[in-house]
């Protein structure tokens, strides 16, 4: 059966459960009335797009797929070295660092040979490159792009748009002609900047914010559009839509580097024995082995901090998808205040600062495990055989085994289950 039909999946970064209302984004609420509804859908911990989209990809947690975060620590000539995870030369330490990328196959590798994954990316580099880390398939992104072995993609052929609304919606026409119309592969992904994008610069519920959304399914509509005249012309169609991870708003930051050093770790600091990866309302705190006792002895005082909603460690950390390996030894959800913002969005987050970043007070910020960050939404259309609202919790890690379903092929390896079983 593999081959025989074809599976799309679009992402609107960012863009949380709650806002998906007719006043709100009309086009969704449309598909939503026509398609299989996960109204208890979930986001994977850290919240956060580079994890999200290894998730999404392998259909694993981050305990088995082996990315930790936006901000990953690599023990690097036997010190902990944070390193930006959408860097387009992250890929490079982490083999040099780890041996490998991702711990578990791709779509992109388990298609590779059963009609092939072509992937369009408008976010980082890093969260466009771990849909496809070792290069199974196609991946473009404005950073660069990749054909099946690595090979560069150049000139007219690669990927050159803004990262933007625009940039989005130039990137959805060419998807659209291009990939489904014309190439035609078994999986196509479409992961659009936007709302993510806005809201890291300006207030939920804000003018700009509701634009922003406006933009993204504008996006989903052209898809939508292509899908229907394909399936007419008797294409057999997966759709499925839907987001990584929502939004909270930023109300305080802390350096917790600056806070270890202060509690007696400077000198482990310093020398790389301990470590913080900032992953907006989160962290993850790493040590060597010399670090990791005098680690262990401050976290109860940092539980005790009014920034700490939860400091976790160990095989709690599995509780949350996670692993305590390559270093990590806790991960810190940061503390929320209920009020609302000028636009009467309810809650404030604390943020772990992020050194030449300045915390954007106001802004959209996520990464952590808090009530709005961690509810994406997802869709499953396929032309209307499945409606209505899936009676399970579903988390992203569901899509990939959803589509290996849809085109008949395994369905080991997965953590998430298929939606429809």
């Amino acid at each position: 059966m593999a081959g025989s039909r074809r599976a799309v999946f679009v992402c609107c970064d960012g863009l949380g459960r709650n806002w998906v209302q007719p006043d709100t984004t009309p086009v969704l609420e449309d598909l939503r009335q026509r398609s299989l509804w996960c109204d208890a859908h979930s986001a994977v911990f850290p919240s956060v797009t580079r994890v999200s989209a290894a998730s999404v990809a392998t259909g694993c947690l981050p305990a088995r797929h082996g990315l930790h975060g936006n901000r990953m620590g690599l023990i690097e000539g036997g010190k902990i070295v944070v390193r930006d995870v959408g860097n387009p030369d992250f890929r490079a330490h982490m083999r040099a660092a780890t041996g490998g990328t991702l711990l578990v196959p791709s779509l992109a590798e388990r298609v590779a040979k059963a009609g092939g994954f072509i992937g369009f990316s408008n976010v980082s580099p890093g969260a466009a490159y771990f849909l496809d880390p070792e290069h199974f398939g196609h991946v473009y992104h404005r950073a660069g792009s990749f054909a099946p072995g690595g090979a560069v993609i150049e000139g007219t052929d690669a990927l050159s748009v803004s990262h933007d609304a625009a940039g989005d919606w130039a990137m959805t026409q060419r998807f659209c002609t291009e990939v489904l119309a014309d190439r035609r592969p078994a999986v196509a992904f479409l992961w659009l900047a936007d709302p993510d994008h806005t809201l890291h610069g300006v207030p939920l519920g804000s003018p700009a914010h509701h634009d922003a959304l406006a933009a993204a399914g504008r996006c989903v509509s052209e898809v939508l559009r292509t899908v229907e005249r394909l399936r007419e012309e008797g294409e057999e169609i997966l759709l499925l839509v839907g987001s990584d991870h929502g939004q909270e708003t930023i109300g305080d930051s802390v350096d917790l580097e600056d806070w270890l050093a202060a509690h007696g770790l400077a000198s482990l600091v310093e020398t790389g024995d301990v470590a913080v990866a900032g992953q907006g309302t989160a962290a993850l705190l790493y040590a060597t082995d010399r670090g990791r006792v005098p680690l262990h002895g401050v976290l109860d005082e940092m539980r005790r901090e009014p920034w700490a909603d939860q400091v976790i460690a160990g095989e709690h950390l599995g509780e949350q998808g996670f692993a305590a390996r390559g270093g990590v030894v806790a991960a810190v959800n940061m503390a929320r205040r209920d009020e609302a913002n000028a636009h009467g969005v309810a809650g404030r987050r604390w943020v772990a600062a992020e050194q030449g970043k300045p915390a954007a007070i106001g802004s959209g910020q996520h990464g952590g495990w808090g009530p709005d960050e961690t509810r994406p939404f997802l869709m499953m259309n396929d032309g209307g055989r499945s409606t209505g609202t899936t009676p399970r919790p579903t988390c992203i890690t569901d899509i990939a085994p959803s589509i290996a379903r849809f085109l008949g092929l395994p369905g080991e390896g997965f953590d998430g289950k298929c939606l429809t079983s």
